[in-house]
């Protein structure tokens, strides 16, 4: 027979749920882990994301959430130009570089992986599993976030091959 461990109480505090339990619970949903760039007037930037989803196919559109103190997010918001990069499951490393975790920062992430530009300029990973390429049509600070909204300008499909995602606060491999 099957045993199962009850689930913890809710933790809340005067004001609602405490972050650490969210944090942690978050930490538990599989995610496909992505480097979102820009290029334009205010420079090359870029940043790892996992809060990445589709909004419509109708016109095609996706959105991205970057905190708010990300300097790759002003970046993004001044250009208004994105490309979101989905990577594939040897691309932990390079994760890593554009999560800031190993001290490269700004023009230097770059000098890691291979880069091209489509429709707006925005670097895309020619190694990537696919490249969306965007031009913002919205942005909302939610709290600490900037929710950015995109219409995708050009999409640019790589090699079939296992992605990258993050779960449990680590890099892991999901196979086709």
């Amino acid at each position: 027979m099957l045993k199962t461990q009850p689930f913890p109480e809710p933790v809340t505090g005067p004001d609602g749920l405490d972050p650490a339990l969210f944090r942690e619970g978050m930490s538990r949903v599989a995610a496909a882990v992505h480097v979102v760039t820009t290029d334009g007037p205010e420079g090359r930037a870029g940043f790892t994301a996992t809060a990445v989803a589709p909004v419509t196919d109708s016109p095609a559109a996706l959105l991205v959430c970057v905190n708010t103190s990300s300097r790759s997010a002003e970046a993004l918001l001044a250009n208004g130009v994105f490309c979101v990069n989905a990577l594939g499951a040897g691309d932990a490393a390079l994760a890593d570089i554009f999560a800031g975790r190993t001290g490269l920062f700004g023009q230097d992430r770059f000098s890691a992986g291979r880069w091209g530009t489509l429709a707006t300029g925005s670097p895309f990973l020619t190694t990537g599993l696919v490249a969306f390429d965007c031009r913002l049509s919205d942005a909302r600070v939610v709290a600490t976030h900037h929710v950015i909204i995109g219409e995708i300008a050009a999409i640019r499909i790589g090699e079939k091959s296992p992605a990258l995602i993050y779960q449990d606060r680590r890099y892991r491999e999901l196979k086709a």
